[in-house]
């Protein structure tokens, strides 16, 4: 996808509107319009990279900076008890929009929200040697 295409560029390009609540130099924050939550937020970097495997260690500092001021301000301005932080990387982990972001999600004790299915190890020999294999990557 070209960042002419990409509708996040098109916001950070003031294009497309948004309802924004944080912005820097590096990145932007404004709501989610299909909220989980009320408060529902995405940070995203101003410049466009396709997932985190492409953004420059040296931003990372902004990006938690941002997770950080705008997550207090949500949990002060919605009452939320708890608040999810993720992000999708890839179609199969549900990624929508190839421009890397991530979620602020309020969280309440009876928003009706799941928590992940677990899956066990067999054994902690089948963990540790999947650690092994994951080790060689790195």
């Amino acid at each position: 996808m070209s960042t002419q295409d990409c509708i996040f560029c098109k916001i950070i390009n003031g294009e497309i509107p948004c309802a924004e609540l944080y912005s820097d130099d590096n990145v932007l924050a404004f709501l989610d319009i299909g909220p989980v939550s009320k408060g529902h937020t995405l940070i995203i970097p101003k410049q466009h990279y396709a997932n985190i495997f492409d953004i420059p260690a040296e931003l990372a500092p902004a990006i938690i900076k941002a997770q950080q001021v705008v997550g207090k301000a949500i949990l002060a301005t919605t009452g939320a008890t708890g608040l999810n932080i993720f992000m999708n990387n890839h179609p199969d982990a549900g990624q929508l929009v190839f421009h890397a972001h991530w979620h602020l999600i309020p969280r309440f004790s009876d928003d009706g929200l799941k928590h992940w299915p677990q899956v066990a190890y067999d054994s902690i020999k089948e963990a540790q040697h999947l650690a092994t294999s994951i080790r060689q990557h790195i």
